[in-house]
């Protein structure tokens, strides 16, 4: 059996980490990654927008697989670079496409691309759905890779998840860790677990994607040849309140559930290192700083959405993928994780 070769670049975040431990247990797969970050054996050191890939990459066999799991750097304003995503991506392709041997790139691309970044927007999202008005680097990138595939021999396919969700050590910026990180900082500080948003926001419809159920439809919609040169929206596929959810969270951390007090997380932490360390050295927990675990302008954001996030999945499941998740039970559970790994109390 000939090996496929996986180039995911972007291996060290919430995706490509999940895809990479899932490839590498499968025998018909070899994996490459590529990322800043330094690593071991397997990992190709580089930075994609200013480093020579051409030369980071001599090592690497034919790549067969490109799989495009990163972001250039961005704040949480909602709007991201556009150039300097569109030029990352580019220079990824054009280096693997070096290789003589690629055969399929895959995007994960995300809610942003209907706009929920944005406001009030059609839902649930549809794959066809008219795009927002303004740039947006998802579209950018898609409208590359759909101009430039004809004249090449390889197809592409794009993943949507929603906000995903994995337990990813030292990746602060998680849904599930900073909010544990909130509830463990207000039971040491007597403080109820208010909700820091609206009662709007608190009542309107949210989702998220689990990081090992993204990696499997990622792989399942490679591998489908139906799904060439098509985009996909991935998510658990249920919806839920934060209000159905509040108390469970709450109820975790022994703490009682507050109302929705809307107030900034950026603002409220300011002063919280010390109490988080206080935190990890009476738990005897991991020695982490507050950061590594929480990103509380990332907490802003999604809090600060008063209206419903919902995206139809139907196209994934008419390929096939029929894998679905309980999303209420996946925060608690991943949050019970953190815990096991002594990072959250």
């Amino acid at each position: 059996m000939t090996a496929k070769v996986a180039l995911i670049a972007g291996a060290k975040g919430h995706v490509g980490s999940q895809l990479a431990g899932l490839l590498a247990q499968k025998a018909d797969w070899r994996v490459v990654t590529l990322g800043r970050s330094a690593g071991g054996r397997g990992h190709v050191s580089a930075d994609l927008l200013t480093d020579d890939l051409d030369s980071a990459l001599s090592s690497v066999p034919q790549i067969t697989h490109l799989f495009y799991c990163v972001r250039a750097p961005h704040n949480e304003s909602g709007k991201e670079n556009v150039a300097g995503n569109l030029l990352m991506l580019q220079r990824v392709v054009e280096a693997a496409e070096r290789t003589n041997a690629l055969a399929h790139i895959h995007i994960v691309e995300g809610g942003k691309w209907y706009g929920a970044h944005l406001g009030p927007y059609k839902t649930p999202a549809r794959e066809d759905d008219e795009r927002h008005a303004g740039e947006n680097f998802y579209h950018a990138q898609e409208d590359w890779l759909r101009a430039h595939q004809p004249r090449a021999n390889w197809s592409w396919s794009a993943s949507r998840p929603s906000f995903v969700c994995a337990v990813t050590p030292g990746q602060g910026r998680n849904m599930i860790s900073t909010l544990g990180a909130y509830a463990a900082i207000c039971k040491e500080t007597g403080q109820p677990l208010h909700y820091p948003g609206s009662e709007q926001s608190f009542r309107s419809l949210t989702e998220i994607t689990n990081g090992g159920l993204l990696a499997r439809a990622i792989h399942h919609i490679v591998c489908e040849s139906a799904a060439r040169n098509q985009a996909f929206n991935v998510t658990n596929g249920d919806w839920f309140c934060w209000s159905d959810i509040w108390a469970d969270i709450a109820a975790l951390f022994e703490v009682p559930a507050g109302d929705a007090k809307p107030f900034r997380l950026a603002d409220w932490s300011a002063d919280k290192d010390a109490v988080w360390a206080s935190i990890v050295a009476r738990h005897r927990l991991e020695q982490t700083s507050l950061s590594q675990v929480a990103n509380w302008p990332f907490a802003d954001f999604f809090i600060g959405q008063d209206y419903d996030v919902a995206s139809d999945v139907n196209k994934l499941r008419s390929i096939g993928f029929d894998e679905a998740a309980d999303s209420k039970a996946s925060i608690l559970s991943m949050i019970g994780e953190y815990r096991k790994l002594r990072l959250l109390p």
